[in-house]
């Protein structure tokens, strides 16, 4: 079962979908896209180790910036699996191609492959994205580009789930359930 799960920052997505995936196996694997490239973000991924060193449930740790597709293929049939989170893998691989002529295509491979790799997963898949489309329009170019290649991989991948939760103030509302169809 693959489950996508959004929300603004700081919505409680991430909290939601840790104990989301343990309620659903006692151990699971910890996908982790970030970078720390500075002090602040360091301490935020050590606030997030810290969180999930608490929450009871016993989480191994990789790190993957920028080729999650491959690392969902070996560990599809295992262990349960949290990535967390999309948007910022996106932003590693738009970031890593930003000076390439057909960066926009091979982003958006790069989302395809993790399409098909969500697919085809075997076991439970926890994805956490954010919702970066509900704010203001972007002033540079890149910002507009990396918030509508978000919104189309979040609707991609929400296609490919079998659940989709919304957090927001701390609330998940599952959303697939609800889905009005024409």
């Amino acid at each position: 079962m693959s489950i996508l799960v959004t929300g603004g920052a700081r919505s409680g997505k991430s909290g939601f979908a840790e104990r989301l995936t343990l309620s659903l196996a006692e151990q699971a694997v910890y996908v982790a896209t970030a970078q720390a490239f500075d002090d602040e973000m360091r301490a935020r991924i050590d606030l997030h180790q810290q969180q999930r060193g608490e929450s009871g449930g016993q989480w191994e740790t990789l790190e993957e910036p920028h080729d999650l597709s491959a690392l969902l293929d070996r560990l599809s049939g295992g262990k349960a699996v949290l990535v967390d989170c999309l948007t910022l893998w996106l932003s590693n691989v738009l970031l890593a191609l930003e000076s390439e002529p057909d960066r926009q295509e091979r982003v958006e491979q790069e989302i395809a492959r993790l399409e098909d790799s969500v697919s085809s997963f075997q076991g439970t898949l926890v994805l956490v994205t954010n919702e970066v489309g509900d704010g203001i329009v972007p002033e540079y170019a890149l910002g507009r580009l990396y918030r509508d290649l978000a919104g189309r991989m979040n609707a991609r991948l929400a296609a490919r789930c079998q659940q989709v939760f919304l957090v927001t103030a701390g609330i998940p509302i599952e959303l697939k359930s609800r889905e009005y169809k024409l």
